[in-house]
């Protein structure tokens, strides 16, 4: 897909709900930084509803990724999914109320246009649709995704933090009740 199949001519739409379907790959990226994932097939799903003078624009993002681990730094298959509502104006100067607009699911376009470019809105719901903490569920926890060697480390790691932590504090337990009397 290039860049023309995520824009939408809506001036030659009539007004009413139209539905856009987008299959998002690494492709897509190409455009944009360098990601920190990979084998994205991402399946976006857009309702637009026209009116007059603005556009309600629901998007639902889902598909898979692969992303590095935050235990063990492998690559992880992760599950996108996530909703996303924009309400675009149309209006005399966008540059100007789209400075002053704080709401950032509200858009301006100028009257004049005629295509609504979608890719950056695309790159960023599915940024947005990535879990911030990527690993594995505890119980798939050393399943076939995981380096072992890894974890086998980090439990040994974890075991000797919490033997020196119990040593270092052992001596303050005497002065835990002395408020009381």
């Amino acid at each position: 897909m290039g860049r023309r199949d995520f824009e939408i001519p809506f001036v030659g739409l009539k007004p009413g709900i139209h539905e856009f379907s987008y299959q998002v790959t690494d492709k897509f990226f190409e455009a944009y930084q360098q990601q920190d994932f990979q084998h994205c097939e991402a399946k976006v799903k857009l309702t637009l509803d026209k009116k007059n003078g603005f556009m309600l624009m629901h998007f639902e993002v889902g598909g898979t990724l692969n992303i590095q681990c935050d235990r063990c730094g492998n690559m992880l298959p992760i599950e996108l999914w996530d909703e996303f509502r924009i309400l675009v104006k149309l209006v005399d100067d966008p540059e100007i109320m789209n400075e002053q607009e704080e709401d950032p699911d509200v858009y301006y376009l100028s009257k004049g246009e005629s295509h609504l470019h979608l890719s950056d809105w695309i790159y960023e719901f599915i940024n947005l649709s990535i879990p911030n903490q990527r690993m594995c569920r505890e119980e798939n926890m050393g399943g076939r995704y995981c380096n072992k060697e890894v974890l086998a480390m980090l439990k040994k790691l974890d075991f000797k933090t919490n033997k020196t932590q119990n040593n270092l504090w052992k001596g303050l337990e005497k002065f835990k009740d002395l408020d009381k009397k």
